[in-house]
């Protein structure tokens, strides 16, 4: 199975709407104690989502920048790199899971080419050695986010093949 742990290697936490709301709220009340950013930055695609949900709260902007992976194992990719508008201004990086911090890596150096006044991260959840400045949860679990949970295959909305028999 590619891009998934062996069996039983981690165990799984699946996350619903209603969890991921909550911690939502807890990353952006974690942030708001230490931190006024002006623009949250949303990693796409997982990271968008808790990102525009934290800027909303916080009331603050809200942009994007797309890094992607072909697979698990390979190097974070960037796609499309971070507004230009952040010169000058306090930025949140979010994404929604830091495992290893290559993703969050790649995503600052982007984001400190264009001379922020200011850089943090923060991340819905923990899973691995790398310290974003902010987490809402931390767990060594594999993390099913809900809105990862079902794909449509051949017209139908089904359970993520790949994740068939982890939440089994």
């Amino acid at each position: 199975m590619t891009g998934l742990p062996e069996s039983g290697a981690r165990g799984v936490l699946e996350i619903d709407w209603t969890f991921f709301g909550e911690l939502c709220r807890a990353l952006a009340l974690k942030v708001s104690h230490d931190y006024q950013p002006e623009v949250v930055l949303g990693v796409a695609k997982a990271g968008v989502i808790p990102g525009v949900v934290v800027a909303s709260i916080m009331q603050v902007e809200f942009a994007s920048m797309v890094v992607t992976r072909t697979d698990v194992d390979s190097d974070p990719v960037l796609v499309a790199g971070p507004p230009a508008t952040i010169r000058g201004r306090r930025v949140l990086v979010v994404d929604e899971t830091c495992d290893t911090g290559s993703t969050l890596r790649l995503a600052l150096s982007e984001v400190r080419a264009l001379q922020p006044a200011e850089v943090r991260t923060a991340v819905s959840f923990r899973t691995g050695a790398y310290q974003p400045d902010f987490h809402a949860f931390e767990t060594e679990k594999l993390i099913v986010l809900p809105w990862d949970r079902e794909v449509i295959v051949n017209g139908e909305l089904v359970r993520r093949p790949a994740y068939t028999e982890w939440m089994a």
